[in-house]
């Protein structure tokens, strides 16, 4: 509330060289006017000393400073005047505009103009002598003209400030819209790691734990090799997947997308890695209609089907494994069942991640998906995947 007695340097500097300029002006006796009702040139520093003080303040109490400047100026017309007086009366005017309240910036202008126009007029009235009109044009240059000029300068200023604040905006939002693009890239990239080699690792820790317990020769030869041909397809994998990650790798070849198509060598490969759990693997495909399907739907569905082989592979009690797919309609429907429950022998550890994985697949296609379990209507728990996923290309992402 007291920042009004700590005035702007500027505004200092502004005060002492005005009070100064019209000292050297009236110790020179160069005045405004001649006769006047306090013709003493000494009183005529009454005002100069009222608007040198206040310009202190043009600045933090702008409007303060223009009521008593506007007592000091028409002061200054009882006296032989001094220029410098009047100069800074035009500071404190501009300075009112300028600093002042939005209010006050839109109301000066028009009072100064209707003060013009009136003094115009009134001396014209008075004197009947077009030489009034000059008596006018002071007055407008003395008070409308700073008035315009203030407004011009501040809607420059707030124009800037508004730009400013713009660029920051805009700067801001693209920084969030990188931050987001970075999310989602690592968030794709994790998917797309944990689906190309989980299945490959869970197969082999499976089967590395069972070749431990088991003394047949012959039963651990076939697990060896089941290990063997998981690690150098896991390898190839994350091989792929790493030159795709490096810009330099200019030999780096990307595999081709997994497709519908595919799932059959799909299944047969999970058949074989649960040889040893009591799992079995079958597939049906009860689409009715056979036409086209998107290409972020067909990598969808293929990355659940994987996704819910490697869970019944990990965790799935031994029984069968099925896998449907049925279109109808706009939708098409992926499911895969598995038997829900305890069982014995070697298991692979889960993360959870595989689930979240697919949810964020199925919600970047504008698609459903359910997993847990249910029960399959003959008494037995099943642990039910189904996701429905748009295949009309309009629908898809929406």
């Amino acid at each position: 509330m007291f920042s009004f007695l700590r005035p702007h340097r500027h505004d200092v500097l502004i005060a002492v060289i005005g009070l100064l300029s019209g000292l050297l002006l009236w110790a020179l006796g160069l005045h405004t006017q001649g006769s006047r009702p306090f013709s003493a040139p000494w009183v005529s520093l009454l005002p100069l000393a009222v608007v040198s003080v206040f310009a202190l303040v043009r600045r933090t109490a702008p409007q303060v400073g223009l009521i008593f400047g506007t007592l000091a100026v028409v002061a200054d017309q009882f006296t032989v005047g001094n220029m410098v007086t009047v100069v800074l009366f035009t500071d404190l005017m501009y300075a009112a505009v300028l600093y002042g309240t939005p209010a006050a910036a839109r109301r000066i202008p028009v009072t100064t103009f209707l003060i013009t126009v009136a003094v115009t007029i009134g001396f014209l009235a008075w004197f009947r002598n077009p030489q009034a009109l000059l008596v006018g044009i002071l007055t407008g240059v003395v008070s409308f003209a700073p008035a315009i000029t203030g407004v011009s300068v501040r809607n420059h200023r707030d124009a800037a400030e508004a730009a400013r604040l713009r660029a920051e905006q805009t700067a801001l939002l693209a920084e969030m819209d990188r931050t987001q693009a970075v999310t989602a890239e690592r968030s794709r990239m994790a998917r797309e790691l944990h689906d190309l080699v989980a299945n490959h690792l869970s197969a082999i820790a499976i089967h590395s734990t069972a070749a431990l317990s088991i003394d047949d020769p012959a039963t651990s030869r076939e697990v060896l090799g089941v290990i063997r041909e998981n690690s150098v397809e896991g390898l190839a994998e994350m091989r792929r997947l790493i030159g795709l990650l490096r810009t330099g790798d200019a030999d780096a070849e990307p595999s081709a997308s997994p497709t519908l198509d595919t799932l059959d060598a799909l299944i047969e490969q999970a058949g074989t890695n649960a040889g040893t759990t009591g799992l079995t693997c079958t597939f049906e495909d009860a689409r009715e209609e056979r036409g086209p399907v998107p290409a972020p739907v067909e990598l969808t569905s293929y990355r659940i089907v994987q996704e819910s082989l490697t869970n019944a592979l990990k965790h799935a009690a031994p029984g069968p494994v099925a896998v449907r797919l049925g279109r109808a309609g706009p939708s098409l429907t992926v499911e895969v069942s598995s038997v829900f429950g305890d069982r014995s022998g070697p298991r692979a550890p889960g993360s959870g991640a595989g689930l979240v994985g697919m949810r964020e697949r199925v919600a970047l296609l504008g698609g459903t998906i359910e997993a847990g379990p249910v029960d399959d209507g003959s008494g037995t728990r099943i642990w039910r995947v189904r996701a429905e996923l748009p295949v009309d290309e309009g629908n898809v992402g929406e």
